[in-house]
C-alpha cells in the first residue's frame, strides 16, 4: 500500500500498521493521543508526572506541524480527573488550529475515594464533544466519521470501579450512529476482550505475580453492534503502549500513552489506499531511557507492561495488509 504520509517534510515515526480499512477518497490525517495522564501538582511513578505537560505540549506541536486535520484523545487525559488539570491540559491545546475531540478514561471520570471534586462529566462533554454531544458522539473530520463511546463511567454508573462497558442506551444511538455513517472510526477507552487477552497470556508466558488492569465488562453488545455495521477499525488506549488485535470482524488498535514508556501519540492516515498508523515519539532518547527504567521498576504489574510495550515495539509493523 503506498504511503500516504505526503504532508510534511520531517521525519515520520515508525509504522505501527497499514490496513486495508478504512479507506476514504478524501485523505484525513488524525493525530491521537493516548493517556496522558496530566498533572501540574504530582511527580514521580512510572507516569512520569512531573513530565506530563512537556509531553502534551510536544505531541501537540508535532501534531501542528504534521497538518492534522483533528486531534483526537482516547481518555485519561488526567491524572485524576481534577479540573485544575483539566484547565492546563486545555491551556495547552488553546493555540490549535485544528479541532480537539475525546472520550473519556478511567481516570477522568469521578470515582468512589477520590479527595477532590471531578470536573463533572457534563462540562466534560461540553468542553470534548463536537457541540456538546455527549456520548456517543459523531463528528465527521475529513473523509471520515468519527464515533466517540464512553466506556469509563459517570457519577452514576461505574463509580465504584475502574473497568469499562457501554451502557445500553449508550449501544442504541451507536447503532443508529453507526448506521448512518459512510466510513465509521470508533474512540473508546477499554479494549476489546482480544486485546485484554495479551495481557493475560504475557502474564502466564513472563509474569505470573502481575495484576491484570481493569478490563471491559459485558462487552459482547459492544462488539456486536461494531460488527453489525462492518466497522473497521477502534481505536483505544488504557493499558499505555501500542498493539493490535481482532474481535470478530473488528480491528483493534491500542494506542501508546505520552505519559509512559513509550512515550509518543500516532498519526492515522486515511486515504483511497487504506490506512497507516505511524507511532511519533514525544521524548528524545534519553527521555526513552528515563521512561523505561521508571517504569519496568514502578511494580510487577508496570514492568510486565513495560516488556509488553518493548516487544511490540520490535514488532513494528503489528500489522501489514
Amino acid at each position: 500500500m503506498a504511503s500516504p504520509l505526503d504532508r510534511t517534510d520531517g521525519p515520520t515515526g515508525s509504522v505501527v500498521a497499514r490496513l486495508d480499512r478504512p479507506r476514504s477518497d478524501e485523505r484525513t490525517r488524525l493525530a491521537v493521543v493516548a493517556d496522558p495522564h496530566l498533572s501540574t501538582e504530582a511527580s514521580g511513578t512510572s507516569k512520569l508526572f512531573e513530565r506530563t505537560e512537556e509531553h502534551v505540549a510536544a505531541a501537540v506541536a508535532d501534531a501542528a506541524e504534521r497538518d492534522a486535520d483533528a486531534l483526537l484523545s482516547v481518555g485519561d487525559i488526567t491524572k485524576d480527573g481534577e479540573p485544575w488539570n483539566f484547565d492546563r491540559f486545555d491551556e495547552l491545546i488553546a493555540d490549535l488550529d485544528v479541532p480537539f475531540y475525546s472520550v473519556p478514561g478511567n481516570h477522568d471520570v469521578p470515582k468512589a475515594g477520590y479527595d477532590h471534586e471531578n470536573l463533572p462529566m457534563a462540562a466534560f462533554a461540553e468542553r470534548y464533544t463536537p457541540d456538546g454531544q455527549g456520548f456517543p458522539f459523531h463528528v465527521a473530520v475529513g473523509g471520515i466519521d468519527v464515533i466517540g463511546v464512553n466506556t469509563a463511567g459517570t457519577e452514576e454508573w461505574l463509580y465504584d470501579s475502574h473497568a469499562g462497558t457501554v451502557p445500553e442506551e449508550q449501544l442504541a444511538e451507536l447503532d443508529d450512529l453507526l448506521a448512518a455513517a459512510e466510513t465509521p472510526l470508533v474512540l473508546a477507552h477499554h479494549n476489546l476482550p482480544a486485546m485484554s487477552e495479551q495481557v493475560h497470556d504475557h502474564r502466564d508466558l513472563a509474569e505470573p505475580d502481575m495484576f491484570v488492569p481493569p478490563e471491559m465488562d459485558d462487552p459482547e453488545p459492544f462488539v456486536e453492534t461494531l460488527e453489525r455495521h462492518d466497522t473497521p477499525l477502534l481505536l483505544t488506549g488504557h493499558l499505555h503502549m501500542p498493539s493490535a488485535a481482532e474481535q470478530g470482524s473488528v480491528r483493534g488498535l491500542m494506542m501508546p500513552t505520552t505519559c509512559s514508556f513509550p512515550q509518543g501519540y500516532c498519526l492515522v492516515d486515511v486515504g483511497p489506499e487504506g490506512t497507516e498508523v505511524r507511532f511519533v515519539p514525544v521524548a528524545d532518547f534519553d527521555g526513552m531511557v528515563v521512561g523505561h527504567r521508571e517504569r519496568s521498576t514502578d511494580s510487577v504489574t508496570a514492568r510486565g507492561l513495560t516488556a509488553m510495550a518493548a516487544a511490540r515495539l520490535a514488532q513494528f509493523p503489528l500489522v501489514e495488509e
